[in-house]
């Protein structure tokens, strides 16, 4: 396709991943960092030291700090902001947006008090008449093999078809394969939930449980996560594709995981607040557990994993307690 200008906001691992491959794929890519140290590096070491490390970078990404000098002329944004700041960073960003770039949420989460997807949070902070633009991407896909150009795959959802192509053309590539889809409720809440699954399948790998129960616990996740989505609006469909069943799968069993991490770690005897307090980059799962509960509890749909997970996070349940007593759980049909 013919090249574009494309901002991405937010330069932790992903964004910055995402915004190398826009300008791999040719397109001049502007990459708006908070951190005025990243934005410099960006520009002029062709590199992400503190959040994407051992990457030379594009010459077609530049690195910016100021907002509306990273937004002008754009005509493609792509919103790459931790979940819990992603409302504040896009209210800023909001009277510089051009009017008529497609938005593309890539951030995946929950917000805490709305109990809204990144793609809701974004149709309520531009309004009424910017919804038409707005597109969620999601799919199994670590920042740092998407940095290295490894075969991967994703999905860009989108009310409006049009805009889901416009994405998918942008990004895709020989080595990116995007899909579309119009289940934007689906593909984001696959990126949502799979999360705090994956903190459960740390513990499970840090308390060496075996394989058996690896696969249990990643089937009834799916179970959970379906559960969730249909009775939001999603489609079963969604949920067992790329932004559901594939990223569960990669989330819980690839070692790049942080959120994987956060449960080994947790299963070994760490607390949470050891374990966050050594982290740089933000491992969503701990702060989407309790959101995403809240979620599932507004419309009554039931999560006995990720209860677990929250059970350990607030430390009134250790990690093989947990276990015993999801095993202990009254008989059930499988699908109910």
């Amino acid at each position: 396709m013919p090249s574009l200008k494309a901002t991405v906001l937010g330069a932790g691992a992903w964004g910055t991943a995402l915004a190398d491959l826009l300008a791999r794929s040719g397109h001049q890519v502007k990459l708006w960092a908070y951190e005025p140290e990243v934005a410099l590096a960006v520009s002029q070491e062709h590199a992400n030291p503190v959040f994407l490390p051992g990457f030379t970078l594009h010459d077609n990404l530049e690195g910016e700090n100021d907002m509306p000098a990273a937004l002008d002329g754009a005509e493609l944004v792509v919103l790459v902001m931790p979940s819990h700041v992603f409302r504040s960073v896009l209210s800023q960003a909001a009277p510089s947006l051009p009017p008529a770039a497609p938005v593309v949420a890539c951030s995946k989460g929950i917000e805490d008090k709305t109990g809204y997807t990144m793609h809701q949070v974004a149709a309520e902070v531009l309004g009424e008449g910017e919804h038409s633009r707005l597109a969620a991407l999601s799919g199994p896909s670590f920042a740092k093999e998407v940095a290295a150009g490894a075969p991967t795959a994703v999905t860009v959802a989108s009310n409006e078809t049009s805009v889901a192509e416009a994405v998918q053309a942008a990004f895709a590539g020989p080595r990116f394969r995007v899909y579309t889809s119009r289940d934007v409720t689906g593909v984001e809440l696959g990126g949502a939930v799979k999360n705090p699954l994956a903190i459960a399948a740390g513990m499970v790998a840090g308390l060496e449980l075996g394989s058996n129960v690896m696969a249990a616990m990643i089937t009834r996740g799916l179970a959970e996560m379906t559960r969730l989505g249909l009775a939001l609006g999603a489609k079963s469909a969604t949920m067992a594709g790329l932004a559901g069943l594939g990223d569960l799968v990669l989330t819980c069993t690839g070692g790049l995981s942080r959120n994987r991490t956060v449960g080994t770690r947790l299963a070994q005897g760490e607390t949470i607040d050891q374990i966050t307090g050594s982290m740089r980059q933000v491992a969503e799962g701990v702060k989407n557990t309790s959101t995403v509960l809240a979620l599932a509890e507004r419309h009554g749909v039931e999560m006995p994993i990720i209860e677990a997970v929250r059970g350990v996070l607030e430390q009134k349940l250790a990690p093989m307690d947990a276990l015993n007593e999801l095993m202990s759980r009254d008989p059930k049909p499988e699908v109910y």
